[in-house]
């Protein structure tokens, strides 16, 4: 019990996938202008990992890795995650319109955002189980998803805020995602 709560904290926090690794920068910068936009793109994102997560390590075990064709993995791992995220964008159309038209070219770009491919591929690299394996997807899912919308709630403020010409758009976005980052740091010590 001790291990998956490990596994938990330090995806979220210490090592967050995009605070702490970098990976996902792309989503994190381009769809954070509203905490709505994030939310959903952080479920996105959290239900293509873990599936796809799951699904890339059950096929690392029985067909990669027996058969020893893991220089496959990367194209392998490729596809599952491209068919994956049409099956999200055929649902979002259908469930939430409104939703699927403010995610807009982002939810065809997860797949290929590397936090996805990253996470199936640290999840081979560390090992991990099945169960340990959803765990950090999960988590790091939830962590991508915090940094994602702490971010897009800095930006909505930033956006009430009267900021010198020079620093308006990315620049006071970058200076933002920096701090954050910095506070994240902070977390190091826990694990």
């Amino acid at each position: 019990m001790t291990t998956y709560i490990l596994i938990f904290i330090s995806a979220v926090f210490v090592n967050n996938i995009v605070l702490a690794q970098f990976l996902g920068i792309c989503p994190f910068l381009g769809i954070s202008r509203k905490i709505e936009t994030a939310a959903g793109m952080s479920g996105a994102v959290a239900f293509v990992m873990t599936l796809s997560t799951i699904i890339t390590s059950i096929i690392w075990k029985t067909v990669l890795e027996p058969f020893q064709i893991g220089f496959l993995q990367t194209i392998v791992f490729i596809l599952i995650i491209a068919a994956l995220v049409q099956m999200v964008e055929i649902i979002l159309k259908k469930i939430s319109p409104a939703l699927y038209q403010s995610l807009g070219v982002f939810l065809p770009l997860i797949t290929t955002n590397c936090t996805i491919l990253g996470v199936a591929i640290m999840v081979i690299q560390k090992e991990f189980n099945l169960l340990e394996s959803v765990i950090f997807a999960i988590s790091t899912a939830i962590g991508f998803g915090l940094a994602l919308t702490l971010f897009a709630g800095l930006r909505e403020q930033l956006s009430m805020v009267q900021l010198p010409r020079g620093m308006e758009g990315v620049p006071i976005a970058l200076i933002t995602a920096g701090l954050l980052a910095m506070a994240f740091m902070g977390f190091a010590g826990i694990v």
